[in-house]
């Protein structure tokens, strides 16, 4: 191996890897379950939630933390499919506009960018990501909009954020990210939105 591994997407990918056939046997044990009917009620209902849940940001974080790889594609009903997962869970409603598979490359920076926006919206508020071409556009909007500007605007520049902690982890791997795949990334905040192009 060269010293240029990226050791924490490796780590990333290998911790969702043993992580979701595990959580994927408990909810198909689940559904066992509700199928002889011997288990009912609302105990039931959030114990399958939280396990759908679970499912989706392991498979969120699969692409946001793990190894990117531009030859590898993801289907558009894989997407949809994540999003929904998390949708329960979520103050952030989330529309997907993108028309078949895309690259994990890609969509990871995406799902990067997503998961910065729930950090700015609390509150809720929603998410719509449309691309032309080779263009991305993520646009969140919400009244009650929380983003901040030393997170934000060092994305703007392509820099780093500084003394990041592990909850806004993908404010520093979002302008890493689109640093690799030689994108720049263009950030536009307001009072009650954020855009982010690349």
């Amino acid at each position: 191996m060269s010293h240029n591994t990226d050791f924490a997407a490796l780590v990333g990918s290998r911790i969702c890897h043993d992580l979701i056939s595990p959580v994927g046997a408990i909810g198909n044990g689940l559904e066992l379950i509700g199928l002889t009917g011997d288990a009912k009620g609302p105990e039931m209902e959030m114990i399958s939630d939280s396990v759908n849940n679970a499912n989706a940001r392991i498979r969120l974080f699969r692409v946001a933390f793990g190894q990117p790889s531009d030859a590898q594609m993801v289907g558009e009903a894989e997407i949809q499919s994540i999003i929904q997962g998390l949708a329960p869970s979520s103050r952030v409603s989330t529309y997907w506009e993108v028309e078949g598979a895309v690259s994990r490359s890609e969509l990871r920076l995406a799902f990067l960018a997503m998961m910065c926006f729930d950090t700015s919206m609390p509150f809720g508020g929603t998410v719509t990501v449309t691309k032309e071409g080779d263009q991305w556009l993520l646009l969140a909007e919400s009244e009650k909009l929380r983003a901040d500007t030393d997170l934000w605007d060092p994305i703007g520049k392509g820099e780093i954020p500084a003394d990041l902690v592990p909850a806004k982890v993908q404010f520093g791997l979002l302008p890493q990210g689109a640093a690799l795949l030689d994108r720049t990334l263009a950030v536009q905040v307001t009072d009650v939105s954020v855009e982010v192009t690349f």
